[in-house]
This record gives C-alpha cells, structure tokens and sequence, in this order.
C-alpha cells in the first residue's frame, strides 16, 4: 500500500531584491523540496500574480524555464504529481 506524502506550505519573505518577496516553502513529509515565489513586479506582465518556482529540491530542481501557477493550488498539485512520479 501505498501513501500520498503529506506536504506542507509555510509563508516566507524572500529577499530577491525585487518587489518579487512573497514566497512559500514546500516541505514533503518534513523535507524542504521547494520555494515559490509570487511575481510582483510589472516587469513580469502576463505572469504578473503567478507563483514562480524559484528553488527546487530532487525532482524538482530549477531551470531557466522553471514553471509558474495561477495559484498555490496548481503549485502543490505540481508537487504531488512530482512525488508520485508522474510528469
């Protein structure tokens, strides 16, 4: 049998240096897999509000094409497909 990881979101402020500060870190069954952060600033246009993936663990590392959500929602949706092996 097997278990969904039991995952967990914990407010952060992340110092990006941009208006970019409100961030989440993911933890999956108390190991921290990532950080996302909400894009502020206007430069970002479309993706103006999304939750960026800014740092990612495992199966969940980073890129120059890192994804971003509508909500925090579709984030940790994100989360549990990767742990599930599914991608």
């Amino acid at each position: 049998m097997s278990f969904a990881p039991y995952i967990t979101l914990q407010p952060v402020t992340v110092a990006t240096g941009s208006p970019d500060r409100d961030g989440v870190l993911v933890f999956a069954d108390d190991a921290l897999v990532a950080v996302f952060v909400r894009l502020e600033d206007a430069a970002h246009g479309y993706w103006r509000g999304r939750w960026h993936l800014e740092a990612g663990f495992g199966p969940y590392k980073t890129s120059p094409r890192s994804p971003a959500f509508k909500s925090l929602d579709a984030a940790q949706t994100w989360v549990l497909d990767r742990l599930r092996g599914s991608n």
